[in-house]
This record gives C-alpha cells, sequence and structure tokens, in this order.
C-alpha cells in the first residue's frame, strides 16, 4: 500500500488510507510519540517513560511484559479480583492538545483482548490522573465498560462529557484499531478505519494531554490486554 502525504501549515503528514489516519509527520510544529514495544523495558510493574498504577487487590499481581511477537506487542495481566488491573500514562509531558493553536491532533492504538464483556478499557489522550476510570476531568478517549460489549467515545472538558455510545461491538481476542484525529472544533473518531462519531461540543482546549491506557478486569478473574503499537501525533504552536 503507497504511503501518502499531506501538507498541514506548513508540516508534512504521512497516512496510507484515509488522511485521518496518520502514521507519521515532520516539521517545525510536530510533536510525536511512536510505540510498537520492540524496544523498551518493561518490568511486571514498570514500563520505560510510562506511569504506572496498579490495582491488586486479588491474591495474584497485576503484571506487565512483552511477550514474543512479530512486530513487538505489550501485555497486560490483571489479578483476579474485580476492578484489578493497570493505569498508564506517558510520562514524557503533557503535550498533546486542541487549543485554537493546535493545527491537528492524532491518536490510534491497535489491542486486542481475551474477554469481551467481563472487563473495563479506556484508551486515548487525558490529563494525568491515576485512575482514569475512577472520573478524570479532560481527555478525548475510547471506553468499554464492566458489563457490556459496546464501544463509546468521549470528548471531556473540565468534567462535562460529549458520548456517543454503542459505536462497535469489542469482541474478545479480535485485533481492534481505535483512532481520532481533530482539532478544537471537531474530533473525528475511526474504528477499524470507519469514521464513526464527530464531535464538536466538550473538546478539551484548555489543558495539554498524554496517551492514556486503563485496563481492569471486571470479574473475579484475570484478564489480559495485548497492545500493538500506539501513537499521537499533534501539530501546533505553543
Amino acid at each position: 500500500m503507497a504511503l501518502r502525504a499531506r501538507n498541514l501549515r506548513g508540516n508534512l503528514l504521512f497516512y496510507n488510507t484515509n488522511p485521518l489516519r496518520i502514521t507519521n509527520a515532520f516539521g517545525p510544529d510536530v510533536v510525536s510519540y511512536f510505540e510498537d514495544f520492540t524496544n523498551i523495558a518493561v518490568a511486571s510493574d514498570a514500563l520505560t517513560n510510562w506511569t504506572v498504577t496498579l490495582v491488586e487487590a486479588g491474591a495474584g499481581d497485576t503484571t506487565i511484559t512483552r511477550p514474543d511477537a512479530s512486530g513487538g506487542t505489550l501485555l497486560i495481566t490483571t489479578d483476579a479480583n474485580e476492578d484489578d488491573g493497570a493505569n498508564l500514562q506517558l510520562t514524557t509531558g503533557e503535550s498533546w492538545g486542541f487549543a485554537a493553536t493546535d493545527f491537528g491532533t492524532y491518536f490510534g492504538i491497535r489491542f486486542k483482548s481475551g474477554e469481551a464483556t467481563q472487563s473495563d478499557i479506556l484508551v486515548g489522550l487525558c490529563i494525568t490522573d491515576t485512575t482514569l476510570l475512577g472520573g478524570m476531568t479532560d481527555g478525548v478517549y475510547f471506553e468499554k465498560l464492566d458489563g457490556g460489549t459496546g464501544i463509546s467515545f468521549v470528548t471531556e472538558k473540565d468534567s462535562t462529557e460529549t458520548q456517543t455510545d454503542s459505536l462497535a461491538t469489542f469482541a474478545a481476542d479480535t485485533w481492534t484499531t481505535l483512532e481520532f484525529f481533530g482539532t478544537g472544533a471537531s474530533v473525528k473518531a475511526l474504528i477499524n478505519g470507519t469514521v464513526v462519531a464527530t464531535h464538536t461540543t466538550n473538546i478539551c482546549n484548555d489543558e495539554l494531554l498524554t496517551p492514556s491506557i486503563h485496563f481492569l478486569t471486571g470479574n473475579a478473574a484475570a484478564e489480559t490486554m495485548t497492545i500493538d503499537w500506539i501513537r499521537a501525533i499533534g501539530v501546533g504552536r505553543a
């Protein structure tokens, strides 16, 4: 598949099939992060450049490992008590935003989980918070809550949300790609390459955000989340 490019305010953005699905970018106003977990230090409770907060109420441990896989993956395995799991946030800085000076911001992640219903999942760009699913104040993110399989997209500013539900059905052990791209005026959400929602309200434009993952088990059993890659690309000026 041919790589294509487009110009955004003097910055070059690369994409494959859809101009919203950014794979890389170069230019004076670009801030980017890409991780495919092929060359990153991982311990059972630590990940280089990420703040990891574990919940381990069960008899075992919530762990983070890097199993052998083509192209690299990260595996989160929860402890075996309901709501055990892990909260991960990139700690190299809250560097992505949707203010008027931000010309375009992209986030994407490809992952799967061993359980479709009994799990809580949140991925996106969020304000620093060690319990994201417990009620953050600002972010743009996808979530899938315990007891259901519907994927929702949320834009949240100062604890006020715009939420679109049932955008897709999450399936166990099936790779899913969640992405969004937009500005402070409009953010488009994509699931597996298809635009499924457009939000124009409650887009956080007064806080900078960071790549974030929160995964919890929804029952008294250990559950898994496998992440293939995660990336965040922003084009804007301070």
